[in-house]
């Protein structure tokens, strides 16, 4: 950790705890993130205020390790998408597991990692902002140990570049990746390699911008399953030994191969596998992001740690507590909790937990089945036993939508001692 980094973080914890932070006891405005989280509260019994959405220390810090000894032993430069979090405080967890860097996905984001510190960031996404290149521009001018990748996939946002940069009176070049599209229909990307090759024309034709390799998203493929997937990552690498036959890269220490979502990271290990031996090492950079926290939802079925077990599980970290506040029928309850605290753009949270009188055990019989803003909708069968007052411990699905509802995150041992908080930034 660079002295800028730990300075910046060490203001996170002297942030103080008030009304803008959900969840927190109320008994605790005043204090430093520092002084709560030294005080070790418990999650149930400290005073926390329901809705409260907690990380698990253990799952945490497993899914960190996992991903690192699986990035190690499939040869792979690791840059999970720090969008999922927007928590510099996980940023460098990821990078003290042995992180390349960090993936983000628009300028504010960026300007998020280097306010603490982030010294390499792969920016997934084309960028043709006048007023964010030139901010670019100061930053890599102004640290010459910053670096920074981003897509291109036109030969206009080429021009756009160009002109903001050149304007801005850039004096290092911004390095870039031709993003090969997933397939007709797909999201962004240049959709056949003649297209790809006069991007990279344009590029070549400018002095604000140099060409370090290719990358694109797996997740886009239309109808993805294993086959598909396996042959576009096969086309992003033959794109890249074209270019590099073609003499593009020359000047550069590595090239940069680039893919890689939360669903398909088992094709992407085994088609870089592959790629052949090409005129200059080859940064093989795996992008995947929802690991840090996993889910019970969406990702726990994507996960492609369901094809190779052998590899590892990935083990859900979040759980919303919340508080049963109406019994109105023996056939329904309602929690405290709705669209302003839970994930729902996928899946509706899952029932998991029941606790009273400091007790846990599953909630059988109890199902979400709708969200207001402010409450979930349970249905209860006969076998649910539910009381108003009751805690429920809610588990989600899509972490992306979970960190964004929440600025600042209880991170609890498995007996509820609350050990850190997570601070978020949307």
């Amino acid at each position: 950790m660079t002295a800028d980094t730990a300075q910046s973080l060490a203001r996170l914890a002297a942030e103080r705890v008030d009304h803008r932070f959900k969840g927190l006891p109320p008994d605790a405005d005043g204090l430093t993130v520092a002084e709560l989280a030294g005080q070790r509260r418990n999650l149930f019994t400290g005073g926390f205020a329901t809705p409260v959405l907690a990380l698990s220390a253990e799952r945490l810090e497993h899914n960190l390790k996992l991903m690192e000894t699986y990035a190690a032993r499939h040869g792979l430069a690791f840059a999970p998408h720090g969008k999922t979090s927007m928590a510099p405080q996980l940023f460098q967890r990821q990078i003290e597991h042995g992180a390349w860097g960090i993936t983000l996905a628009v300028p504010h984001q960026v300007r998020v990692a280097r306010a603490f510190g982030t010294r390499r960031v792969f920016l997934a996404n084309e960028l043709v902002d006048a007023a964010a290149l030139r901010w670019i521009a100061a930053e890599l001018d102004a640290a010459p140990d910053f670096e920074l990748i981003c897509y291109v996939d036109s030969v206009r946002g080429v021009e756009l570049m160009d002109a903001a940069l050149r304007e801005a009176g850039a004096t290092r070049p911004v390095d870039v990746v031709v993003e090969l599209a997933a397939g007709e229909g797909a999201r962004t990307g240049v959709r056949t390699e003649t297209e790809c090759a006069a991007v990279a024309d344009a590029v070549a034709g400018t002095r604000t911008l140099r060409l370090v390799g290719v990358a694109g998203y797996e997740g886009e493929v239309p109808k993805a399953d294993t086959e598909r997937v396996t042959a576009w990552l096969r086309r992003l690498v033959a794109l890249a030994a074209d270019f590099d036959k073609a003499g593009r890269f020359t000047g550069l220490d590595e090239i940069v191969v680039s893919a890689g979502g939360s669903a398909w990271f088992d094709a992407v290990a085994e088609v870089f596998a592959e790629i052949p031996e090409l005129s200059l090492p080859v940064l093989k950079l795996l992008r995947s992001g929802a690991y840090v926290s996993h889910d019970d939802g969406h990702y726990r079925k994507l996960t492609p740690f369901n094809r190779v077990p052998e590899e590892g599980a990935l083990e859900p970290a979040f759980r919303l507590w919340t508080q049963v506040v109406s019994r109105p029928s023996a056939e329904q309850a309602f929690v405290n909790a709705g669209k302003r605290d839970a994930a729902y753009d996928l899946d509706l949270p899952f029932a998991q937990v029941i606790r009273r009188d400091g007790a846990e055990r599953p909630a059988t019989g109890v199902s979400v089945t709708g969200l207001s803003d402010q409450h979930a909708w349970l249905s209860t069968t006969p076998e649910a036993d539910l009381e108003v007052g009751d805690w429920v411990g809610l588990g989600l699905s899509h972490p992306c939508t979970s960190f964004d509802k929440w600025q600042l995150i209880p991170v609890a041992e498995a007996d509820g001692t609350v050990v850190d908080y997570v601070r978020t930034f949307f």
